[in-house]
């Protein structure tokens, strides 16, 4: 297995806030890999410095071996952020046409695409529509196909399915195993416990530091527990 996501001693500060602190892992290619902790502990400004959209303070970052930030990377890498990044004034289509174009994807392979993503989400029947008239779940849904549109090497998820209903969560899913098994990477964050077992791996984040990290058996193990949330609970416990 090659190394798809490689962090090595990233720290970031605002201030004098320290916001991340030494922070080194490994994504392998094809893993889902989860980042698990509760708001404000550094998972989404982590995930901003992956994609390039910040700089860390101290250390680097490398996607697909090659460093972070570079223009060509945004070819390869989908990524779904917490605050929906949507044009309300466009409709669903107009959204994943626009976001497609920046791909240069030609128009036959646009108009697939668009429909892939479109069916994932079960937004089909809703394409028409101005964004501005989307619940705040449909607009969730349309970021991820936006994320998904120009078939992505690698998947940066910000919390997915916050605000989407169970039954569809579970279809997004059962797409990213899909993903998965073509080789993908995934990267996803989430304070969901049930996602949480979804990963292959997991980094549990706390007070932007990496407080344990392993797959869901592993640290279930090696903390003696049957549940996420304790393990979380127990790990966060020996930092303080």
């Amino acid at each position: 297995m090659s190394s798809t996501i490689l962090i090595n001693k990233v720290s970031k500060t605002f201030g004098k806030k320290l916001v991340l602190n030494q922070i080194s892992l490994t994504v392998e290619s094809g893993q889902i890999y989860g980042l698990i902790g509760p708001s404000g502990s550094g998972k989404t400004t982590l995930v901003k410095i992956i994609v390039g959209m910040d700089s860390p303070s101290e250390g680097n970052v490398h996607v697909l071996n090659t460093p972070v930030p570079k223009l060509q990377l945004l070819q390869s890498i989908g990524y779904m952020a917490q605050a929906d990044a949507l044009y309300t004034d466009l409709t669903g289509e107009e959204n994943l046409a626009f976001f497609a174009s920046l791909f240069k994807l030609k128009k036959n392979v646009q108009k697939e695409r668009i429909a892939y993503a479109a069916d994932l989400v079960n937004l089909t029947a809703d394409l028409k529509k101005k964004v501005q008239n989307y619940s705040g779940g449909m607009k969730r849904r349309l970021s991820l196909a936006v994320a998904l549109i120009q078939d992505p090497e690698v998947l940066i998820l910000d919390e997915p399915t916050v605000g989407i209903d169970p039954e569809l969560r579970q279809s997004i899913w059962a797409e990213l195993y899909r993903l998965k098994n073509e080789g993908k990477t995934i990267l996803v964050t989430t304070h969901v416990m049930d996602e949480a077992e979804k990963c292959d791996c997991l980094a549990m984040v706390r007070d932007g530091e990496i407080i344990t990290s392993g797959s869901p058996s592993e640290l279930k193990k090696q903390y003696g527990i049957t549940s996420l949330e304790e393990v979380f609970l127990k790990a966060g416990g020996k930092q303080r």
